[in-house]
């Protein structure tokens, strides 16, 4: 069982986040909270597997909330919701040390995946912050090169990845979530979660945004 705890000041939507979260057998809502001063007394009465930490709050924000409990108990596993999918927020929040990043109009699948990667040991992105957190890499690597930035020659990894695999992995870096490649590639939802699965055990990654991380650096997507 995944004991979570919530902390968002606005009530309806923690109780929505709940009420999806109930959906599924292996995680039990434990406690919520309204602000990000409840932080600290919660992980140490409860010791859950996942926090859920609005990332703006009246009081004491969910950056500091989650630097603070970080320092105390670094094993804490933190995953941000904000509105803001600006990538300064995102870097902001990452280097604090959250695990995921999670946008408020998530879907309940996508709710459900974060929770499970990061209870995992994982890290989590939703997939409209990845594509920008892409194009950033994009505009520093312009910058770097005073404008001339040109991506050398794609080489698709087909040594390691089968060529559905490759398309999967070009699409994750595109930022698109798990339904929307099914879309695009006219597959089902379950198809490409297999398909990520497969692509992360092979690359011998954790998590979807090391894959593209990974893929970028070594040349095996577009950056577009």
């Amino acid at each position: 069982m995944t004991k979570i705890v919530i902390i968002d000041d606005h009530q309806l939507f923690r109780e929505g986040v709940k009420r999806i979260l109930d959906f599924e057998d292996s995680f039990e809502v434990i406690a919520e909270g309204d602000d990000g001063s409840d932080a600290l007394s919660l992980y140490e009465q409860y010791v859950p597997e996942v926090m859920l930490m609005d990332i703006n709050m009246p009081r004491k924000n969910g950056v500091e909330a989650t630097a603070e409990l970080l320092a105390k108990y670094p094993e804490a596993k933190v995953i941000m919701l904000s509105i803001h999918d600006d990538e300064s927020y995102v870097m902001h929040a990452l280097k604090t040390g959250a695990l995921g990043y999670m946008l408020k109009e998530m879907d309940a699948d996508a709710i459900i995946q974060a929770i499970k990667v990061v209870a995992a040991g994982g890290s989590y992105l939703h997939p409209k912050v990845t594509r920008n957190l892409v194009a950033e890499f994009r505009r520093l690597s312009e910058r770097e090169n005073k404008g001339s930035f040109h991506q050398s020659e794609i080489r698709r990894p087909f040594h390691l990845l089968t060529k559905r695999e490759c398309e999967v992995l070009q699409l994750l870096t595109d930022g698109q979530s798990n339904r929307t490649i099914g879309e695009t590639l006219f597959i089902s939802e379950k198809t490409v979660k297999n398909h990520v699965s497969s692509i992360l055990q092979k690359m011998n990654v954790n998590d979807r945004t090391q894959a593209v991380v990974t893929a970028i650096k070594n040349g095996w997507v577009e950056v577009r």
